[in-house]
């Protein structure tokens, strides 16, 4: 368990990581990379013909925020739904050579394992194909998940809910493991998508970005200053329907916005970059916000942390996980104070 005084520096913030253990349910995939050249128009069809000269699997999903967990030195535990099938087989055998734990997941007959194969040639991406439903899990497979939900739950310092839509999550499951994470005291943390945007009620922590808040709550709003009021309107909205504890909204190129319990609002730019990739991105900073509430820190810590670690991984090609010794050099760099 975290210790009940926050760390006082940022080595001891990054120290204090190694002791946490992290549940993250929800979605998991694959992530296929093919990569190539193009040099010719296909003959059959006005395509790019794509010579193959390699190919790659990497952990998506809530299996990429493990990888960040992992990477930050934490332990990370999945509890989530994959098909009985190759892509489940591929997922298995990565989480095993990637030394994560594969106690929670639970393989289905009825449902494939989520794949996004992508293709890319010169440094860009031409083509990316999906295999997936996106159904609610039947009696059976909810069954299974909360069964292992449970077992984990004891062992965690703090939850992840990583929702992609892809029909893990539900409603009455998600009120459920809140509810049981609240009675023992573990506090929560939600990267949202937009169908269970509102049935994450009295979670610690929730993390949309500016659309799926404008989604969620089926509200018009810009990114621009003039729009500021209506877009702290939402959260205040939002607010009302959920009473999260912290509310942290990522604003893409114009860094973070927090909210904490007592209503103060703190703004955190982005930091420079030469993007290279916004995959991922997502995936890094509710890993490091989850930390951080486990820890006690304060939300405007929180949030300038997140924000930095999302920043950093941008620069990087595909979905990656975030270099801890990286981060901390950065935190130090522009005087992150806790």
């Amino acid at each position: 368990m975290p210790a009940a005084v926050p760390p006082a520096s940022l080595p001891e913030l990054f120290a204090a990581f190694n002791d946490l253990t992290v549940l993250i349910v929800g979605d998991v995939m694959m992530d296929a990379y093919v990569w190539g050249k193009t040099t010719r128009i296909s003959p059959e069809a006005p395509v790019p013909v794509v010579n193959v000269s390699r190919t790659e699997q990497r952990l998506g999903g809530a299996a990429n925020v493990a990888l960040n967990v992992q990477a930050l030195g934490a332990t990370p535990l999945l509890c989530a739904v994959i098909g009985d099938d190759q892509g489940g087989d591929q997922l298995l055998e990565l989480l095993r050579t990637t030394g994560l734990s594969a106690d929670g997941i639970v393989r289905s007959q009825h449902r494939p394992t989520t794949v996004k194969q992508r293709i890319l040639a010169h440094g860009q991406q031409l083509l990316r194909i999906d295999s997936e439903v996106e159904t609610d899990l039947n009696e059976e497979e909810n069954r299974g998940l909360a069964e292992s939900f449970e077992e984990l739950l004891s062992r965690a310092d703090v939850v992840i809910f990583e929702d992609y839509d892809k029909g893990v999550l539900n409603e009455k499951s998600i009120q459920h493991f809140i509810q049981l994470a609240r009675q023992q005291g573990v506090p929560t943390v939600v990267d949202p998508k937009k169908k269970n945007f509102l049935a994450y009620q009295h979670c610690t922590l929730f993390k949309p970005n500016l659309k799926e808040l404008r989604e969620g709550l089926k509200l018009e709003f810009g990114d621009t200053d003039a729009e500021k009021p209506a877009f702290e309107a939402a959260v205040a909205r939002l607010r009302e329907v959920l009473t999260p504890e912290i509310v942290l909204v990522t604003l893409s190129e114009r860094g973070v916005f927090v909210e904490n319990g007592q209503m103060k609002r703190t703004y955190i730019p982005a930091h420079l970059r030469s993007i290279s990739d916004v995959s991922g991105a997502g995936d890094t900073v509710i890993s490091i916000a989850a930390l951080c509430v486990a820890l006690g820190l304060p939300a405007p810590v929180t949030a300038a942390l997140a924000n930095l670690g999302g920043g950093l991984v941008c620069e990087q090609v595909g979905v990656v996980p975030i270099e801890k010794q990286l981060l901390l050099e950065e935190a130090q760099n522009v005087g992150l104070a806790l």
